[in-house]
């Protein structure tokens, strides 16, 4: 892969990358796992199984998969999710799909792992509402038919335990891989996998310097140690309509989380995998379509105006990164005969 560190004039359009498939990687049918947590049968299983409950979250309304729904593009296509008392917060769901190949979790990167951030909307008042993570907990450990799936994932001793439960849900979502999209089969030979288009729009994107950030098999930057997180400003250039018009610099970024001056307007490079069934687009979900986003993007990170003809090559190549979905099977949740946990 094309180290882009290496080429600083590349934002400004300069270097043009060939569309050879050297330069490009296909996405691995597998994701890596931690060493602490390995992925095994049994705890996808337990996995999926907590992603679609919603009782552990306060109004026992609220799933993981209600804001990150599997059945879609691994988010809920609205510009922002709506938690318990039907809430909304600023910023947009990011899809679960592919989610095991980020280096880091949330758009600011606050999450380490899959494991932590799994973690992190059980409290959120805003989307799960719950006031403490043992609270949450307790009502996975009121309900006895949850405790053979623990114990088949983690042993008997102790299984029930917050940690697990992350575990477990990290394990299922490490499952979520979308590959085999029309640009793998590309780069991985099959040279009539993509439309003449297409290869107008994967060579516009390399030329006009989109993979400075999206790069490597997600389109989400380079391969980075967990927890490292790859960052870019975003709005880059200001001096322009589209950052009042879709209020782009309204939320800080990483900032919100560090404190720190130099994170301001800083954000995790998503991933542009699937991205044409995960509209709306940005952090706030403002821009309903992706060739309006195609345009934002070319103005407010490299300063460029974009034909329509160069918008619709792109926008055809964004639509070859549209992988295979492996088939969800909605799992039968255990229930508390006669009672609800839900008060």
């Amino acid at each position: 892969m094309v180290s882009f560190r290496k080429y600083p004039l590349v934002l400004a359009g300069i270097i043009s990358f060939s569309t050879q498939a050297a330069d490009w990687q296909a996405l691995p049918e597998v994701a890596p796992a931690p060493a602490d947590n390995p992925t095994t049968a049994e705890k996808v299983e337990l996995g999926q199984m907590l992603f679609m409950d919603p009782r552990f979250s306060l109004t026992g309304t609220v799933s993981c998969n209600s804001c990150h729904n599997v059945m879609l593009g691994g988010e809920d296509n609205r510009p922002v999710s709506m938690g318990v008392h039907a809430q909304t917060g600023g910023r947009s769901s990011p899809t679960v799909w592919n989610s095991a190949f980020n280096s880091s979790q949330f758009w600011d990167g606050r999450a380490a792992t899959l494991e932590d951030q799994a973690k992190g909307p059980v409290i959120n008042p805003i989307e799960m509402g719950m006031s403490e993570i043992e609270e949450a907990m307790n009502r996975v450990r009121d309900i006895p038919g949850y405790k053979p799936y623990f114990e088949k994932a983690f042993g008997t001793d102790n299984p029930m335990t917050v940690d697990n439960a992350a575990k477990a849900v990290a394990a299922y979502e490490r499952t979520l891989i979308t590959p085999n999209s029309a640009y793998d089969r590309y780069v991985k030979g099959d040279k009539k996998a993509l439309t003449e288009q297409q290869l107008r729009g994967m060579e516009s994107f390399a030329s006009l310097g989109c993979n400075a950030c999206h790069s490597g098999a997600a389109f989400n930057g380079p391969a980075m140690a967990p927890g490292t997180g790859f960052f870019m400003k975003f709005p880059t250039f200001t001096d322009n309509d589209y950052v009042e018009q879709y209020k782009l610099s309204e939320d800080t970024g990483r900032f919100t989380v560090t404190g720190k001056e130099a994170d301001k307007h800083m954000w995790k490079v998503p991933t542009l995998r699937n991205i044409a069934v995960t509209a709306p687009y940005f952090h706030n979900g403002s821009v309903a379509t992706l060739d309006e986003a195609v345009r934002v993007m070319a103005k407010v990170q490299l300063n460029q105006d974009l034909t329509d003809v160069q918008v619709a090559d792109i926008v055809a190549f964004l639509y070859a990164l549209t992988g295979e979905f492996p088939e969800q099977s909605m799992p039968h949740l255990p229930p508390t005969p006669g009672r609800s946990i839900i008060k």
